[in-house]
């Protein structure tokens, strides 16, 4: 395993960590059996890819910020702030979603990761985050229960919770 030299930090998707980040990206869509075509533009002109990121950008029908946790020249995961819940994130989905590549999981990156998220949702003025993870998804509930996260349920086979931010806490 890499050792890494600097701590990690969530920052905007950066060309700096491009190796790592295509190189996980892809390993983790062939382990999971999702496609990887969506990397090829990423693989020609990085750069441009990159810059389509760092802004905050409409998904799921909702202004949202992606940030990219890393390390020096190493990417370990990916996290998504969410600037609005529609009646369907409400559901299922959240405020935040994030994964990290599968090299870096089980050290407690997932954990730091979203800690460093709800700094950043501090900042957009939110006062309570909801989060879900599926059900099975050991590794994402612990890094939400770390964080003051609140269990509220399962819907559409997620499991759901609540952090509320205190605003005295964002620096």
């Amino acid at each position: 395993m890499t050792r890494l030299v600097e701590p990690p930090r969530l920052v905007l998707p950066t060309v700096e960590v491009g190796t790592s980040y295509l190189v996980g990206e892809q390993a983790d869509c062939r382990c999971e059996g999702r496609p990887t075509d969506w990397l090829d533009a990423a693989s020609v002109g990085f750069a441009g890819f990159v810059a389509a990121r760092r802004e905050v950008q409409p998904r799921w029908g909702v202004p949202s910020t992606l940030f990219w946790y890393v390390s020096g020249e190493y990417c370990l995961g990916a996290l998504v702030v969410r600037h609005e819940l529609t009646a369907e994130l409400a559901e299922a989905g959240g405020r935040i979603g994030y994964h990290v590549v599968s090299p870096w999981r089980g050290q407690g990156h997932a954990t730091r990761m979203l800690t460093a998220g709800l700094t950043e949702c501090r900042r957009l003025g939110l006062e309570r985050v909801l989060l879900t993870c599926e059900a099975d998804n050991e590794r994402s509930r612990r890094a939400i229960l770390s964080n003051g996260g609140v269990p509220d349920g399962r819907r559409r086979g997620e499991d759901r919770f609540w952090i509320e931010l205190d605003s005295d806490a964002a620096a």
